[in-house]
């Protein structure tokens, strides 16, 4: 009894627990090179759609609605969403900078109101999570802006039966 558990308890030889370990390395070392790679071609398509040239200048296409979008947009200098569905791109950091490497979809999810009555729009990533804020352009949807605007209103976290109690 004693010898079939010194057999299993036995450990492989060095070479092969060596052997094993310059495999997971290899095979890590392979999968952050197809992460880099995968970064540059989505970068790479990134850039090249923004290099569409129209009528208007450069312009790049919504991937929520497909639509073309020109760069240019009254009242704001780094056109970053689409007007006609309010989605947006994350590819800044910091606005214009063209540098975030997530390149994921965001969704209009709320508007904010500066002191001065403009209006910005909470974006929120679809692939990382995180928060933006975007001045609305003098060309974006006024009707999905207002459908944003009274969403609070329209869907309140508690019963609107509570509000005859009052």
């Amino acid at each position: 009894m004693t010898k079939r558990r010194t057999e299993r308890a036995t450990r492989p030889p060095r070479e092969d627990r060596a052997a094993q370990v310059a495999r997971a390395d290899r095979a890590e070392r392979q999968g952050a090179e197809r992460v880099a790679r995968r970064r540059t071609t989505r970068r790479e398509e990134a850039q090249s759609l923004d290099e569409a040239p129209t009528g208007r200048g450069v312009s790049f296409r919504c991937h929520h609605c497909h639509a073309d979008v020109p760069m240019d947009a009254p009242g704001t200098q780094h056109r970053n969403h689409c007007p006609f569905c309010l989605w947006s791109r994350h590819v800044d950091d910091e606005p214009g900078d063209r540098a975030a490497d997530c390149l994921a979809s965001m969704e209009p999810i709320a508007i904010a109101v500066r002191k001065d009555g403009e209006w910005l729009l909470i974006h929120r990533c679809n692939g990382c999570g995180v928060l933006s804020s975007n001045r609305v352009a003098g060309d974006d949807n006024p009707l999905l802006l207002v459908r944003i605007a009274v969403k609070p209103l329209a869907q309140p976290p508690f019963p609107l039966d509570r509000l005859a109690q009052i």
